[in-house]
C-alpha cells in the first residue's frame, strides 16, 4: 500500500484534512492538478466557530498572526444610508476565541501544506492530475497523471476534496442536485481606505444594484469587494464593468490599486451522498453555495474537523467504518438544513434587498434587533455554531 489516504485537492478543505489525518500518524498523500496552491480571491473569513478546530490542529495561532483578529459588523442599507453595527464581544465567556480572523484562504491552505511538508509521514505532488479510480474491499487504486507521466497509486481511503467539478465526485457516480444561479460573482483584492469611506472592517452593503460584501484581508491596507453582476453579460469584458461599481462602492477618497480580480458563477447543489466505500468527499467536492455570508468555506472547514478524526479512528482504532456514513449524512443535513437556505436568504437581503418587498424589513429588523438586543445578537452570532456537527466518532 502507497499510502493510508490520498486526499485529492489542494485547497484549504483537503490540506487541513491532510494535516489532521497526518498528525494522527497516518501516512497522506496530497495530490493537486495545478503548479500551487490557487491564489485568485475566494474566502477570506474564518467565523470564531471554526477556530477551536484550528486550535486543535495548532494552526489557528500563526492564522491569527498571518491575518488579523476582528469582532466588527456593519450592515449598510445604500439606498437609505442606514447603518446597522455590532460586533462579536458578547461572545466572551462562551468560547475561548471570540473573534473571526480575515486571511485569505489560500494562506491558510499554505499553513497547513507548510505543517505537512515538515512530515516524513506526508507527500504533496503538485502538477498531478487525478484520472480514475476503483476500489475494492480493501484498497483504493487511484491514476493520476503527473510530470513524468501516467502513475497508479494505492491507498486505504481516498478523500475527494477536488472543488466543485470533482472528478472524484463524478466517477463514484454521486450525483449533485442543485441550481445555477443567474448571477455572477466578481470578487476583487484592492487597495484601498473602505475605513476612511466609514466602512467597518467587515461590512455588507444592501442593494438591489449595488450590493457587496466588503472585508479587510491585510493590516497594511488590502481589502476584498465583491459585487455582483448578470451572468448574461459577457465575462471576457468584466473588468470594463469594475469602475462603475466602484464608483458606486467607494466612499471618500476614490483612489484605488487593484490587486487581483475572479469571476465565477455561483451555485446551490450538494451530493447525494458524500460517501461511497473507501472514497468519501468533503468540501466544495461534496456542497456548494452561494459565498454570501462566509458559509461554504465555513462548513467545508467542518467537513474536515468531523472526518479526520473518524477516519482516523477507522483506520488506527477500527472503528466501525459505518461511521463514514453518520459523517455522510451529518454533514448532508447541515448543509441542506442550515448553510444552503442561511446563504439564499443572505444574497437575497444583500444583493436583492429582498428586491424590495414585504421580506425586507423584517430582514433588517432582525439586523436590527442584534444591534440593539444582546440576546438577539448571541443567538444571531450563534448560527454558525450550528453548522458544525462533530467528529461521529467522538460523539
Amino acid at each position: 500500500m502507497d499510502y493510508d489516504v490520498i486526499v485529492i485537492g489542494g485547497g484549504p478543505t483537503g490540506f487541513v484534512t491532510a494535516l489532521g489525518l497526518a498528525q494522527a500518524g497516518l501516512s497522506v498523500c496530497v495530490v493537486e492538478a495545478e503548479d500551487a496552491i490557487a491564489a485568485s480571491p475566494r474566502a477570506a473569513v474564518y467565523h470564531w466557530s471554526v477556530l477551536d478546530g484550528l486550535e486543535r490542529l495548532g494552526i489557528r495561532e500563526e492564522a491569527e498572526r498571518i491575518g488579523f483578529a476582528k469582532r466588527d459588523y456593519m450592515w449598510l442599507v445604500k439606498r437609505t444610508g442606514e447603518e446597522i453595527r455590532y460586533d462579536l464581544s458578547i461572545l466572551e465567556g462562551h468560547t475561548a476565541f471570540p473573534y473571526n480572523i480575515h486571511l485569505g484562504q489560500d494562506r491558510l491552505a499554505a499553513i497547513a501544506r507548510d505543517r505537512l511538508d515538515a512530515m516524513p509521514n506526508a507527500e504533496i505532488r503538485f502538477e498531478t492530475s487525478f484520472v480514475t479510480l476503483a476500489q475494492d474491499d480493501d484498497s483504493v487504486r487511484v491514476a493520476v497523471e503527473g510530470p513524468e507521466g501516467r502513475e497508479f497509486l494505492a491507498c486505504r481511503y481516498l478523500v475527494g476534496a477536488d472543488g466543485a467539478g470533482s472528478l472524484v465526485r463524478k466517477t463514484i457516480g454521486s450525483g449533485f442536485e442543485g441550481m445555477t444561479w443567474p448571477e455572477r460573482f466578481v470578487a476583487t483584492n484592492v487597495w484601498h481606505d473602505f475605513e476612511q469611506g466609514g466602512y467597518g472592517l467587515s461590512a455588507l452593503v444592501i442593494d438591489e444594484q449595488w450590493g457587496a460584501v466588503i472585508v479587510k484581508l491585510t493590516d497594511d491596507g488590502l481589502w476584498r469587494c465583491t459585487y455582483m453582476e448578470d451572468a448574461a453579460l459577457p465575462e471576457r469584458t468584466y473588468l470594463d464593468r469594475l469602475p462603475a461599481a466602484y464608483e458606486n462602492l467607494l466612499l471618500g477618497d476614490r483612489q484605488y490599486r487593484l490587486e487581483g480580480t475572479a469571476p465565477y458563477r455561483m451555485h446551490q447543489r450538494c451530493a447525494d451522498t458524500f460517501r461511497k466505500g473507501r472514497v468519501v468527499l468533503a468540501g466544495d467536492a461534496a456542497h456548494v453555495t452561494n459565498p454570501t455570508g462566509g458559509y461554504g468555506l465555513t462548513t467545508g472547514l467542518f467537513d474536515a474537523f468531523a472526518l479526520w478524526p473518524t477516519l482516523a479512528a477507522v483506520m488506527l482504532d477500527r472503528a466501525d467504518p459505518a461511521l463514514l456514513d453518520r459523517y455522510s449524512d451529518e454533514r448532508r443535513r447541515v448543509f441542506l438544513e442550515r448553510t444552503s437556505p442561511r446563504a439564499i436568504a443572505n444574497k437575497r437581503l444583500v444583493f436583492h434587498a429582498c428586491d424590495n418587498g414585504p421580506g425586507l424589513e423584517p430582514a433588517l429588523d432582525a439586523l436590527r434587533a442584534m444591534e440593539r438586543d444582546p440576546d438577539a445578537r448571541l443567538k444571531g452570532l450563534w448560527f454558525v455554531k450550528t453548522l458544525e456537527s462533530g467528529a461521529p466518532v467522538e460523539d
